[in-house]
């Protein structure tokens, strides 16, 4: 692997070719990485089993329901407490039935608004026809101070 420097004299060139060594070094390096086994990540976790039985939706019964807000603005549909979700699932379902039941609606007079408008607008776009506010006693004495909690 002598070769000449470049130089007149003819005598050979001292230094070492190093680019096939760099080469086989970069082929053995490949060769390793491609041989390594990929390292998979991995955190073991014991996650809760799904209940094969879901919990009963509550019933709609067929002559009215009671859709309430509680002052922890909680959605009850008869009692039984729900997501909006729901709530326009089961609105959509009412309105399918024949007769429509009667749809009442008492939402606690410390609820926050923002809850009770979003019901409102899931009554109003389900489009129920029978539909009625419940409870309004509760608003007779109209007095901001006495409502305001501690």
């Amino acid at each position: 692997m002598a070769m000449s420097g470049g130089k007149d004299d003819g005598e050979p060139m001292m230094e070492m070719n190093t680019t096939p060594l760099i080469d086989v070094l970069l082929v053995l390096l490949i060769m390793f990485i491609i041989t390594i086994p990929v390292q998979t990540h991995a955190v073991k976790l014991d996650l809760p089993v799904d209940d094969p039985n879901p919990p009963p939706p509550p019933p709609i019964e067929p002559d009215k329901n009671r859709l309430g807000i509680t002052a922890t603005n909680q959605i009850l549909w008869n009692e039984v407490p729900v997501t909006l979700n729901q709530v326009k699932d089961y609105l959509v379902r009412t309105k399918s039935m024949v007769p429509e039941p009667e749809l009442q609606f008492q939402p606690d007079a410390v609820s926050a608004y923002l809850t009770v408008d979003r019901v409102l607008a899931e009554i109003k776009s389900s489009g129920v026809s029978k539909f009625g506010f419940v409870g309004n006693e509760q608003y007779s004495s109209f007095s901001k101070a006495s409502r305001l909690p501690n």
